[in-house]
């Protein structure tokens, strides 16, 4: 078994790039995964990582231990969890990756009564907006939205099924400025712009009876997408300009009246995300779990 510690822990400090972040996502010290990987290194005589101060990276060895034991250790964990199937109640860890505004909009109502459900499951949230893969990156399961689902995963509904973006501005900014009439009109105005991580500037698009129209809006803020989000709700509501985003984020703003609707007919309705996991025959009993609990919420939400 301390062959098989060591393993996990070698390919957990290749996956997160790093001996610190390694250990926190395995829930232990650096010192610990640091002697994990030397261990396995002597037993082995081969150096298995690149050690600097910025980033500890697999050497040609190391990198291709990884595409072995990746899938055995996979493997040796649906082992393993095989056992849970004869618990009173499912027990284990669940790893999700999910984008932020699924992290804001759609798990708290989910997470809470599935965890009073089952308080022997522990739920780790990772919220980013990377696309990465699930299974390499350590993951059970994620949430995407459709276009960017990959073809080889099931997909579960989760949350709203219908989505729509919300544009908004202060009443300060409307009165100083006055609200535009038409989508075009935006790049007369001050708007809060997105970027997705290291990627351009995200364009607004807009729909109305058949037309779609997308703007490049312009504005003396640019904000990355997940956690500057909040950040810019702030601002457009400190009067810094337009802000297009999800309407159920802004909602609460426009409630308050601390944010006022603008282009209202043009917003944009979407499809609700899902939750997204490989198709293997053994689901780890949480991931199950947490995948049977969705679709009965979702079953009691289209009934009702």
């Amino acid at each position: 078994m301390d062959d098989l510690a060591d393993l996990t822990a070698f390919l957990t400090v290749a996956r997160e790039g790093g001996f610190r972040s390694a250990a926190r996502a395995a829930g232990t010290s650096a010192s610990r995964m640091g002697d994990a990987v030397r261990r396995l290194e002597a037993r082995l005589g081969v150096r298995l990582l690149h050690r600097t101060t910025r980033s500890v990276t697999p050497t040609d060895a190391g990198a291709r231990l990884l595409e072995r034991i990746t899938p055995a250790l996979g493997e040796v964990r649906a082992a393993l969890d095989v056992v849970n199937d004869f618990r009173d109640r499912p027990a284990g860890r669940l790893k999700l990756n999910v984008p932020t505004a699924a992290a804001r909009l759609v798990l708290p109502r989910i997470v809470p009564p599935f965890l009073a459900k089952y308080p022997d499951i522990c739920l780790e949230v990772t919220a980013e907006e990377r696309l990465i893969d699930v299974v390499a990156e350590g993951f059970d399961a994620g949430i995407r939205y459709e276009d960017w689902l990959e073809k080889d995963m099931v997909a579960v509904p989760i949350g709203p099924r219908v989505q729509r973006y919300a544009a908004a501005a202060s009443p300060a900014y409307l009165s100083r400025r006055g609200p535009p009439t038409h989508p075009r009109e935006l790049l007369e105005h001050e708007c809060v712009r997105w970027r997705f991580t290291n990627g351009p500037l995200h364009p607004w698009e807009f729909e109305r009876d058949g037309e779609t129209i997308k703007v490049d809006p312009k504005g003396p803020l640019i904000v990355s997408f997940g956690g500057g989000t909040e950040f810019a709700v702030e601002a457009s509501v400190a009067g810094s300009g337009i802000i297009y985003l999800f309407e159920d984020w802004l909602r609460p703003f426009i409630d308050r009246g601390e944010l006022v609707p603008v282009l209202q007919p043009w917003w944009l309705s979407f499809p609700g995300p899902f939750l997204y996991y490989p198709g293997r025959r053994h689901l780890p009993t949480p991931l199950r779990a947490f995948v049977d609990f969705v679709r009965s919420t979702q079953t009691v939400n289209s009934s009702t």
